[in-house]
């Protein structure tokens, strides 16, 4: 049986879904938050390791002024009511990109998740936020210097550091494409896409696709 490490999420069709639903995409971004949540929950009761969320990437600023402020008004407040059970819940928070262009008020709420999440060992959340693949590779090899670089290297300089990869992407929403998520992470992972939009996207669901994970026969380019 494949052994299951990390599993990583393209969250796609928030908006799609609230404005389906005659509520606007704001209200599609709060149902994603739900989902997060549930699917969290669910990944400690399936023994998941690790997950990791596509929050917000670097192409997302293209969004209105008003979408980007209400999803970063979204994160600060749910860690702002909910880290005392994110922290009684062993879950360790990771973020993975770029925090310096996030508002003050967010990095600071994110500083001190991390912080007090840092000893956690139940599960790793990483969130991507502010997050592009193509930067991130780039940030690594300026790192090292040209003569030393290899693989391992490389990989171990990602904002993901020394994680394993993911074995599983998971996107919902209909779209079948990477969009400059974890490319360098992604070489190996066996890949799920769903027509489901991300809030309507279960645990059941999550659990299928890991029973499915289980009978792939993994090659790694063997045989």
């Amino acid at each position: 049986m494949n052994k299951l490490n990390h599993v990583a999420f393209i969250m796609d069709g928030n908006g799609r879904w609230g404005k389906k639903k005659r509520r606007g995409r704001n209200f599609g971004h709060y149902a994603g938050v739900k989902t997060v949540k549930k699917i969290v929950e669910a990944s400690i009761k399936f023994k998941i390791p690790i997950v990791t969320f596509y929050v917000f990437s670097t192409e997302n600023w293209k969004r209105p002024k008003s979408e980007i402020k209400y999803l970063f008004n979204l994160i600060s407040s749910y860690f702002k009511d909910e880290l005392d059970e994110v922290v009684k819940n062993g879950i360790k928070i990771n973020i993975l990109g770029e925090l310096k262009n996030l508002p003050e008020n967010l990095k600071k709420i994110l500083n001190t998740t991390i912080k007090s999440t840092i000893n956690n060992k139940k599960i790793i959340v990483n969130l991507a936020l502010n997050y592009g693949s193509k930067k991130e590779i780039i940030s690594s090899i300026k790192k090292l210097k040209y003569s030393s670089i290899n693989e391992k290297k490389l990989s171990n300089n990602l904002y993901t550091g020394k994680l394993l990869d993911p074995d599983i992407l998971i996107r919902t929403g209909g779209k079948k494409r990477l969009s400059n998520f974890m490319l360098w992470q992604l070489a190996y992972a066996e890949i799920f896409f769903l027509d489901k939009l991300w809030p309507d996207f279960m645990p059941r669901d999550l659990k299928k696709i890991i029973n499915k994970f289980y009978k792939i026969k993994r090659n790694f380019g063997g045989i």
